[in-house]
């Protein structure tokens, strides 16, 4: 039987395979060509991706997973058999696959029932599901116990996983649609307003990636290029970390009131377990420098990140699917 854990997330899916590590992490994304009859398929995955905002007007780049919900079944099993397909695994090799899939915490029925969907139009043989706080806390190679409950913190591309856990289950938490997706539409926002520059929405990721920072006095820099918003010319602006600081605390902050939400709910002595042990932190937006130092001022306790948040839920997902004892306390068969 082949093992996979998938991540589905809204800006990149990730598939881990017990024993041979990640083996793919692209862009949750495809490229539909709008034709008089039907639509047609154009591009998967980063390709479609790179045609982003360089696309014909009669194409259409479509995610089609938004903040942790799934809006176009059809095109996600066409893309996770491409997926599946670009890691050797065709369509009668499915059938031999055990796969795990990572919900956002509190997931519905209804959002199991699409993955289910999916996962048979692409011929998997069997589907696990199990909840992104599980599967990021033992990405960071925590050993969960009943008795000693653990905060994990998940800031992802669309949503944002909060939850205190232990073996025995979720003692409290929620998912919340913020995360980096958030901070791209802002940056858009905040370069025509303040730079008359019109950027898209790849810029706007790159911009963030490159030079968001929340260290005190960072000043890397980055070149966005666009349009002029007055003459219509191509045009570009720099923009430094302590320019686009603002709009990133912005989200960052929203976030952290969920958090000190979550944290009033807590019995005494789990949030004293929570102070020894601090948060786990994790998550894409969770790379930005100096997050993990920020969240740790704002919320007085120690804040544990590992050399690759973005993996950890996936690498978390394959341990459990790994594992039967786990697979018994943390997943459900689908």
């Amino acid at each position: 039987m082949i093992k996979l854990a998938i991540d589905i997330g809204s800006f990149t899916t990730k598939i881990y395979m017990p024993g041979c590590g990640v083996v793919l992490a692209e862009a949750t994304c495809v490229a539909v060509e709008e034709g008089e009859g039907s639509d047609e398929i154009k591009a998967l995955g980063d390709r479609a991706r790179a045609l982003s905002g360089k696309a014909a007007q009669n194409t259409r780049i479509i995610n089609p997973v938004i903040e942790g919900d799934i809006t176009y079944p059809d095109l996600l099993a066409e893309l996770v058999s491409y997926f599946l397909q670009k890691i050797e695994i065709p369509r009668r090799k499915a059938k031999n696959c055990e796969v795990m899939f990572i919900l956002p915490c509190g997931a519905k029925e209804g959002l199991k029932e699409k993955y289910l969907d999916v996962a048979y139009e692409c011929g998997i043989g069997r589907v696990y599901f199990t909840q992104t706080p599980f599967a990021a806390v033992l990405g960071h190679n925590v050993t969960l116990s009943e008795t000693s409950p653990v905060f994990s913190l998940d800031m992802g591309y669309g949503i944002t996983n909060i939850a205190v856990i232990s073996l025995d289950g979720i003692i409290a938490g929620l998912s919340v649609n913020l995360g980096g997706g958030n901070i791209d539409v802002h940056l858009m926002d905040y370069m025509a307003e303040n730079f008359r520059l019109k950027i898209g929405a790849l810029t706007a990721e790159r911009i963030k990636n490159i030079v968001g920072s929340l260290l005190e006095d960072d000043n890397k820099r980055a070149v966005a290029d666009g349009r002029d918003l007055d003459s219509g010319t191509p045009s570009s602006a720099a923009v430094n970390s302590s320019q686009i600081e603002g709009v990133i605390t912005l989200y960052v902050d929203k976030i952290l009131e969920y958090v000190t939400l979550v944290m009033s709910k807590l019995p005494a002595e789990v949030a004293s377990a929570v102070m020894h042990g601090g948060v786990y932190l994790s998550g894409g937006l969770a790379k930005l420098d100096g997050m993990a130092e920020y969240i740790r001022k704002k919320l007085g306790i120690a804040v544990n990140q590992s050399e690759e948040p973005s993996l950890c839920s996936v690498i978390g997902g394959g341990m459990i699917l790994s594992s039967e004892q786990l697979k018994a306390d943390l997943a459900e068969l689908g």
